[in-house]
């Protein structure tokens, strides 16, 4: 039985607040004369969470929860990110076993001269309690983006992750074997490095010699299973 929905790809723009999993201190200044004046976006700190979570039983025998989250950050003087994946299986008996598989997906895009200073927390668990016959998973992928000058995801990369989110809902219903769940959910995520790569290889780059500003654009992936 599977009674969580299938979770969409959500985005967390450097210009607003984001979802009820992201929190994060924005400040804009504007500057309104005859003429029309650009919006200029003041550093900010950023703070970004998702967990997916699973907890098999006797009464919920098959469990999946999957999120794939993007947050867009543009300047920032700080970013705490927070990425997390716990899957359990409890009391289920040896001839009815449950199954529990939980995979978090995140990505974040930060700029600027503290873009390399991210606290960034990538974990997963998994915990068989009273089950020794049960398969649980837990699959945590986190994606840290750091440029000197603010990076937008393209159309053609949004529209290559939204169809990975996809993929990685039909997850929720396979019946594969875990080896082989665990197997396609890092080939989705070395699929969402190639398509940062690719973004941050045409990031825009500034015309300094300052070394806080004018740094090679990273993608750093974390991952963590069990």
């Amino acid at each position: 039985m599977h009674h969580r929905k299938p979770r969409t790809l959500t985005t967390t723009k450097a210009t607003r607040l984001g979802a009820a999993v992201t929190a994060g201190l924005a400040i804009t200044a504007v500057t309104t004369t005859a003429r029309a004046t650009p919006t200029r976006t003041i550093p900010r700190a950023a703070i970004a969470v998702d967990n997916a979570y699973s907890h098999a039983n006797r009464t919920h025998v098959n469990q999946t929860d999957t999120t794939f989250t993007i947050h867009q950050y543009g300047p920032t003087t700080a970013v705490t990110a927070n990425n997390r994946a716990t899957a359990i299986s409890a009391g289920c008996t040896p001839d009815n076993p449950c199954r529990s598989i939980a995979l978090s997906y995140q990505i974040i895009t930060t700029s600027g001269p503290n873009a390399r200073l991210i606290n960034a927390t990538n974990l997963s668990r998994s915990i068989n309690n009273h089950c020794p016959t049960c398969q649980t998973l837990s699959a945590a992928y986190q994606f840290i983006i750091a440029t000197p000058q603010q990076l937008t995801l393209t159309p053609q990369a949004r529209t290559q992750l939204n169809n990975i989110n996809h993929q990685i809902n039909t997850l929720r219903t396979s019946h594969l074997p875990i080896n082989q769940i665990t197997h396609q959910a890092d080939q989705l995520a070395q699929q969402i490095k190639t398509i940062l790569d690719h973004e941050t290889a045409h990031a825009p780059h500034p015309h300094t010699t300052n070394p806080q500003t004018n740094f090679t654009p990273t993608v750093t992936m974390h991952r963590h299973i069990r």
